[in-house]
């Protein structure tokens, strides 16, 4: 009996200890995949909004938005990000009275995520100009009014194409209403206003960086540490901080993300979230649309 019970208490302790070795075990393989997920995350951010930024060009004339970026908060901004890119296969009409103007898109190649249009699409299309300067070119904008089939044609053949009537805001001024302005071969770009900032979700109230297109907010980073998760810093090209959109040069990213849940951490009693950041600023590329240069 004596024996029996000394067995026990010894299969006892040994049973104790496996068993804390296995529970040390657990929350350090869950504290491991809790801060590989929570770098993988930060890393995302400056992999998304980087690539999208630097498609962008914030140039224009001073206070009226007329350039990519708007909407330059510290926790959001809004660009027009470009979801395709195609080239006119004829030179549109311009000069004259006319309201509207057709431009005729080749259907390949076409880059981006959308290869066709549709009615309401907004487009910007560059404009040439005297093609003797580079101090006229630009990028207008225009709005699409109709979308039919057509063709290209070609000393190999006729190819398939988009024709786009566009109500373009510009083709009233005389400015810009000239004959032979805009080009065969010019690029014609697609784009959509969208919004990357801080969004709190209505179902975990945490944080998130999310993608809003037309009310619609899609998280896609996250969670953040809080309310101080997501900051932007607007830079002029002499480094200085600038609230005017048309000097914007580079603008910083600043990501501090959070794991999913509390965990263990060296040093520290207890569990507690782990907080990790990350900082980037990007480029913006400096193709003008001042319209025209001055």
């Amino acid at each position: 009996m004596i024996e029996l019970l000394i067995a026990l208490v010894i299969l006892g302790i040994v049973s104790a200890a496996l068993y804390k070795v296995l529970v040390t075990n657990q929350r350090t393989y869950l504290a491991q995949t809790q801060r590989i997920d929570l770098q993988q995350n930060i890393r995302a951010a400056v992999t998304i909004l980087p690539a999208e930024l630097r498609e962008i060009n914030a140039v224009g004339t001073a206070g009226a938005n007329n350039g990519d970026l708007s909407g330059m908060l510290t926790s959001s901004l809004t660009i027009r990000a470009p979801r395709q890119l195609g080239f006119l296969c004829l030179a549109p009409p311009l000069g004259g009275g006319i309201g509207q103007i057709t431009l005729t898109v080749r259907q390949q190649p076409m880059f981006g995520s959308r290869q066709t249009f549709a009615q309401g699409d907004s487009l910007l299309v560059f404009y040439e100009g005297d093609p003797g300067t580079r101090n006229d070119d630009s990028w207008l904008r225009g709005e699409v009014k109709n979308v039919v089939a057509g063709v290209c044609p070609d000393a190999n053949g006729n190819h398939p194409a988009w024709v786009l009537t566009l109500g373009a805001q510009w083709i009233a001024g005389s400015q810009f209403n000239v004959a032979g302005a805009i080009t065969s071969g010019s690029p014609v770009r697609g784009f959509t206003n969208t919004t990357y900032g801080l969004w709190q979700s209505p179902t975990d109230n945490e944080y998130y960086l999310a993608q809003t297109v037309n009310g619609g907010a899609q998280p896609l980073v996250g969670p953040l540490s809080g309310s101080n998760g997501l900051t932007f810093n607007y830079y002029d090209a002499n480094g200085v901080v600038t609230a005017d959109s048309s000097q914007v040069a580079q603008i910083e990213i600043r990501v501090r993300g959070r794991t999913q849940s509390k965990i263990s951490q060296p040093g520290t009693p207890g569990v507690t979230y782990k907080i990790d950041s990350v900082v980037t600023r990007v480029a913006i590329r400096g193709n003008t649309r001042c319209n025209p240069c001055q």
